[in-house]
């Protein structure tokens, strides 16, 4: 019971009110583009959050809900600031801390209790510090892995401190929706529950081999986080470690419109770029599989400039398919990977940047992190054969990730 996950709360909004006290007590949104009615809200104070406004609402409707509400443009420095000074102190108690994104972060404290007494005291003193060194409010999870000190911190916000114990599983988790369960988006919720699998000791119920054989790999994988699950260590260089990051899916049918071949295209680089932009890269080899009905198997690459956006890595997948398909041979396989790797020296500072595109991406990535892949999405992935009147996903394809580290 040595893991902590530390999640701020309502992190872009109570950054407002820390260094704007005149913004404390009040419904606080950080809305894209507050001006007009076309924005949507990014997040939400909890003062706000009593209205029934919602992230990724529009910004309309949240004036509807919250008529005194007041809205703030976002403001990215100010985010990363407040980002790398809640994790300065962390590591002021371990050197074992894994930066997962902005807002949240795990720790693993073994081996500190000498030092600073029980997991559960080194929580209290962060989460109070943080409140009081930097007026930001945090909920934080005890548990045994990562896996269950995420799900433990989301039991209670704001200001939370939760200890979940693995026997205590089937009281405390099994009975949540199956959309609760870290690692489930609301397309895989849906298909779960199309299956019957409303909560999650459903899931955990659920015979393995069932769950494989309409899964694959995954199936095993949710089946072992339900029943909690989780042996990835807390690792302070999991950002530094990685070489190439891939997906691929095999495809529900195979494909001869290249309409259809752009769209899984896409899907797929969406799914790369959001991957390497969490993990604070850039990669200048774009590589692509193309395996065919006849199982004959092709990997072309090309080097580009370094990049991790989704636009960048789709453009240069689409050439190499396009050289390298005969326009005749019907495709099974999809697959994209960006490799030759490097930090990339703008990760933490991205705010910063001036490039439209590139906040854009960064923008789409914490919307979907938060609400799931149909929260929104790029209108090419909207209508056409392969799905004709919904989103598709990857998982809509037979998604199948590939994130490989050597």
């Amino acid at each position: 019971m040595n893991i902590i996950h530390i999640d701020m709360n309502a992190f872009y909004a109570s950054c407002h009110q820390a260094v704007n006290p005149a913004l404390r007590g009040k419904p606080v949104l950080v809305a894209g583009d507050p001006k007009k009615r076309s924005g949507i809200v990014l997040t939400a104070s909890y003062e706000a959050r009593k209205f029934g406004v919602k992230t990724a609402m529009p910004n309309w409707q949240a004036r509807k809900l919250c008529p005194h509400a007041i809205f703030i443009k976002p403001d990215y420095r100010l985010y990363v600031d407040f980002s790398d000074r809640f994790l300065e102190i962390l590591n002021q108690y371990t050197p074992v801390v894994e930066r997962y994104s902005i807002d949240e972060a795990w720790m693993d404290v073994s081996g500190c209790e000498n030092l600073f007494g029980p997991c559960a005291d080194i929580a209290r003193i962060i989460q109070q510090r943080i409140w009081e060194e930097l007026n930001l409010p945090c909920s934080l999870g005890i548990s045994s892995n990562k896996l269950l000190s995420k799900m433990a911190s989301n039991m209670k916000k704001p200001r939370g401190l939760t200890v979940l114990n693995p026997e205590n599983i089937p009281e405390k988790i099994w009975p949540l929706p199956i959309g609760e369960l870290i690692g489930i988006g609301r397309n895989m919720a849906n298909h779960l529950e199309k299956m019957n699998i409303k909560t999650i000791g459903d899931l955990a119920r659920m015979p393995v081999e069932i769950l494989e054989d309409k899964f694959g790999i995954r199936g095993r994988c949710l089946h072992e986080r339900a029943r909690g699950i989780d042996n990835s260590p807390v690792n302070p260089t999991s950002r530094e470690s990685a070489k190439s990051i891939g997906h691929s899916t095999t495809l529900p049918k195979d494909l001869d419109d290249i309409r259809d071949i752009q769209q899984v295209l896409l899907g797929l680089a969406e799914l790369v770029g959001k991957r390497i932009r969490q993990e604070g890269y850039v990669g200048k080899t774009v590589t692509v599989i193309i395996r065919k009905s006849d199982f004959t198997t092709v990997t072309r690459s090309r080097t580009i400039n370094p990049t991790n956006l989704t636009e960048d890595i789709y453009i240069n997948a689409l050439k190499i398919f396009e050289k390298y398909w005969d326009r005749t041979s019907k495709i099974r396989l999809l697959g994209i990977s960006l490799s030759n790797l490097q930090k990339n020296i703008r990760q933490l500072s991205f705010l910063e940047r001036n490039n439209k595109l590139e906040r854009l991406n960064y923008v789409i990535d914490d919307i979907q992190n938060r609400f799931g892949y149909n929260a929104i999405f790029r209108a090419k992935l909207l209508k056409n054969n392969l799905s004709q009147d919904r989103v598709v996903s990857p998982l809509d394809v037979g998604y199948h990730p590939s994130f490989r580290k050597k």
